[in-house]
């Protein structure tokens, strides 16, 4: 019998429940359990893969293939551990498949309800984890807040759990917010308090109340949610906002949650946690280092959780390489205006990140050109490859044209275009390369030395490719194809021959970054960038931009 933690949140979202869920997973895999997450979604989209970034941040791919929401990224960064569709359920998934059951007649006339056929069918979801994942304790964060309308099914379906598996089979936690009242410099569990009553009056008590805030939290308020909310002292667990999200499973092990946890599922610890290695990605972010700065051009930059997964992997490349990134936030419809180009000219290196659409292109692609003018080592992904491409384009071919079918239907010139098989596909999604593909990598060539390897697998999500027809004239100028699929159909990779470090990917290495294992185009990227800092003092590099720039 597997064992569940059921994470829940109250009082307002965003307060930390992906982390939480992911450091619980790391707690328990540190003492050596096979573990896996799932999130339960609320909303009734099918998955946030046609949701706007606005909306719901980040859209994080699995290998299999799978769009799902960016805490399956803080999963996997904190577990290492490759997730699967299962690990993800939305609303919109439950009722596709009971109405798809209705419609077959399988209820047999029945009259279809919340309860039971709703909750089973969520109930049924939970329990294909560990069958899939052969995961000996699961971990269920459910989206949203207790006390929202939508959340409701999930939650009784979570309440349910507890009399099909078994009380010792099941822990749940509640991770809430203490606000903190600037004009009497006070922390209030009042909140908390309404939050788990209402949790309460659903049938879940939790086993553990994790009590996030930005200030940190007297004893005597901990005592005092203990009281309120029926859990002992220690089972309330302080979360004073970290510096890196990587501290979190520090400050829950030093609060013991990983002992209760395993007293509250009856398991016995099989090996000592050893934290060595968390420890130092710690003190290395803690230690002063020499400061570069990084120019994130994208089209969703006030949201910058849609690019959660570029900055985390960027965090990891810049740990193991020994310095300090600022990130620059760039928006790529400023750069069309002659906004932010001051701030372009003054950082150290370029990264261009996915997207889709036609807005902002123009902006993406002047980045690109500066890149490639001023020799500025520069990171592009997924549509940053395209982008990149096209610029070439225009610069070896001479004309303006040069653009993707994406934004351009009837452009002379269509470096970027769908496969010809993709033609005839109308519905939203069907035309997009999901999931983990081989790649094999061009021996001598900049990302061939980053990754030390012949062949990789990458994660993809995107519909259109580099056009084939386009590689002679584009290799005969100094684009180099250092990545392509093993049948040579496809262009993975592109770089420059006569640049330090311009390289473009079609896939998404952000994905599959590790705190302690960085991505190596990442890492290589910002090798890049510390060489180009060496090479050029701060004033040097500010008389040669305004040089090339005149």
């Amino acid at each position: 019998m597997s064992k569940y933690i059921f994470v829940t949140g109250g009082v307002v979202s965003s307060a930390g429940k992906g982390v939480t869920a992911a450091a619980i997973g790391k707690l328990l895999k540190e003492r050596g359990f096979d573990v896996s997450i799932q999130k339960l979604d609320p909303y009734i989209n099918v998955d946030p893969g046609t949701m706007s970034p606005y909306q719901h941040g980040e859209v994080f791919v699995l290998d299999d293939g799978s769009e799902t929401d960016l805490d399956l990224g803080h999963y996997e960064r904190f577990i290492d551990t490759s997730l699967t569709a299962v690990c993800n359920v939305t609303t919109g998934q439950i009722y596709s498949e009971v109405i798809s059951q209705e419609r077959r007649g399988d209820f047999l006339g029945g009259t279809i309800q919340v309860i039971p056929h709703i909750t089973n069918e969520i109930k049924r979801r939970i329990g294909l984890v560990p069958q899939t994942m052969k995961a000996e304790v699961v971990i269920v964060e459910v989206g949203g807040t207790v006390g929202d309308i939508e959340s409701l099914p999930f939650l009784e379906a979570l309440r349910q759990m507890r009399s099909d598996i078994g009380r010792e089979n099941t822990m749940y936690v509640h991770v809430t917010w203490l606000p903190h009242i600037g004009a009497t410099g006070e922390l209030k569990t009042k909140p908390t308090q309404h939050s788990v009553r209402e949790l309460r009056s659903i049938g879940i008590q939790p086993d553990v109340i994790i009590a996030r805030s930005d200030y940190p939290i007297p004893e005597e308020l901990r005592e005092k949610i203990a009281l309120f909310c029926d859990v002992e002292p220690r089972e309330v667990i302080p979360l004073t906002t970290c510096k890196i999200l990587y501290e979190v499973p520090l400050v829950l092990e030093h609060e013991g949650l990983g002992e209760i946890s395993l007293s509250r599922l009856g398991l016995i610890r099989r090996c000592a946690p050893d934290w060595s290695e968390w420890e130092k990605l710690i003190a290395a972010v803690e230690t002063d280092k020499p400061k570069v700065r990084i120019a994130l051009v994208g089209k969703y930059v006030e949201l910058q959780d849609a690019y959660m997964s570029v900055c985390q992997a960027l965090q990891h490349a810049t740990l193991a390489v020994g310095i300090e990134t600022e990130v620059v936030w760039l928006h790529s419809t400023d750069l069309e205006n002659d906004k932010g180009w001051k701030d372009l000219e003054s950082v150290h290196g370029i990264i261009v990140p996915g997207g889709f659409g036609s807005r902002g292109i123009e902006g993406k692609i002047a980045a690109a050109r500066f890149a490639r003018q001023n020799q500025v080592p520069y990171l592009g992904l997924c549509l940053g490859m395209q982008v990149m491409v096209i610029e070439f384009g225009r610069h070896v071919l001479g004309s303006e044209s040069v653009n993707s079918t994406e934004f351009n239907r009837s452009t002379s010139h269509p470096v970027i275009d769908l496969l010809p098989e993709q033609g005839s596909i109308t519905e939203m999604g069907g035309t997009m390369r999901l999931g983990l593909y081989p790649c094999k990598l061009v021996p001598g060539t900049i990302v061939a030395e980053a990754y030390n390897q012949e062949l990789v697998q990458e994660r993809h999500r995107h519909r259109y490719e580099f056009k084939n027809t386009y590689r002679e004239i584009m290799g005969e100028n100094g684009m180099v194809f250092s990545g392509l699929s093993p049948d040579d159909r496809l262009v993975e990779i592109v770089e420059f021959a006569n640049h330090p470090f311009m390289v473009g990917c079609q896939f998404h290495p952000e994905f599959l970054s590790r705190p302690n294992k960085p991505h190596p185009l990442f890492r290589a990227f910002m090798e890049s960038v510390v060489a180009r800092v060496q090479d050029l003092t701060e004033e040097e590099s500010k008389t040669l931009y305004a040089e090339q720039s005149g």
